[in-house]
């Protein structure tokens, strides 16, 4: 059994201090592959430089919203040079975050229309972040995302009708440990509708430990494997099963290579 954490934040100070002791226990929980996800210039760089050091590593790259207020002209040109390195499979994470306000709602718009043309123009996938702001997500991918290769919802947190209107559009999505939340029978009722070929599982660490590990305050790769095992149980399915359907759908998604023997 092989597991792709498609979605976490290695280069946080947390996890890039003993990173080798992270991707050992990760491997230990057969978690294998990783996509390391920048936030800004300086992140999306680091990412990048973690990625080219162990080759089963990835980077996506991109602006947060809580970033959007420092974009620049000069922040996407930087951006659209390094989304070219060989190691980045993705733009983002991008996106819209109402819940906070770090950056004015216009400005996050602006930010992720551009990411969204740039990801369009290189022929990537979009990693999207939409925290209390659905409706405008889905608004501004229809507006913008013409043309944009595919679309993951990361760190899905909404309903089982929003999360059809998501598969409507042909987009992906993607959830954390917060699926197993005793709080989130919500979001485990939107698992439940998403299809395989178009579900992917990530840990978002050093965020979202999940059941039974919250106490961990940092979490990392080798526990998604909990996450895992709760969305296995919630699609009736046997735990390898699971996990190859996953796999596969994360490797199409970004383009992944077959996996090499060493990590």
């Amino acid at each position: 059994m092989e597991l792709i954490d498609t979605h976490c934040h290695l280069t946080f100070e947390q996890l890039a201090g003993d990173i080798q002791a992270v991707l050992q226990r990760s491997r230990a929980a057969r978690v294998t592959e990783w996509i390391t996800v920048g936030t800004d210039t300086q992140q999306n760089n680091k990412a990048i430089e973690l990625a080219d050091k162990f080759e089963n590593m990835y980077a996506a790259v991109g602006i947060h919203p809580h970033n959007a207020k420092d974009i620049t002209t000069k922040t996407l040109t930087e951006l659209k040079k390094l989304a070219r390195d060989v190691k980045v499979v993705a733009i983002g994470e991008t996106g819209l975050d109402f819940h906070y306000d770090f950056s004015k709602p216009p400005d996050q718009r602006r930010a992720f229309a551009a990411q969204l043309k740039i990801a369009r123009q290189l022929n990537l996938p979009v990693i999207v972040h939409s925290r209390e702001a659905f409706d405008e997500t889905i608004g501004i991918l229809e507006q913008f995302g013409s043309g944009v290769k595919k679309v993951v919802f990361h760190c899905f947190g909404g309903t089982a009708q929003q999360a059809k209107i998501v598969l409507d559009k042909g987009f992906y999505i993607s959830f954390t440990g917060v699926v197993t939340f005793k709080n989130a029978e919500t979001v485990r009722q939107a698992a439940k509708i998403v299809p395989l070929d178009r579900l992917m599982v990530e840990t978002d660490c050093p965020y979202m430990s999940p059941e039974p590990m919250r106490k961990q305050k940092v979490n990392e790769p080798a526990l998604m494997l909990h996450t895992v095992r709760c969305l296995a149980e919630l699609k009736g399915m046997d735990l390898a099963d699971f996990a190859q359907a996953v796999t596969l759908a994360s490797r199409i998604f970004f383009a992944l290579p077959q996996r090499h023997t060493r990590a």
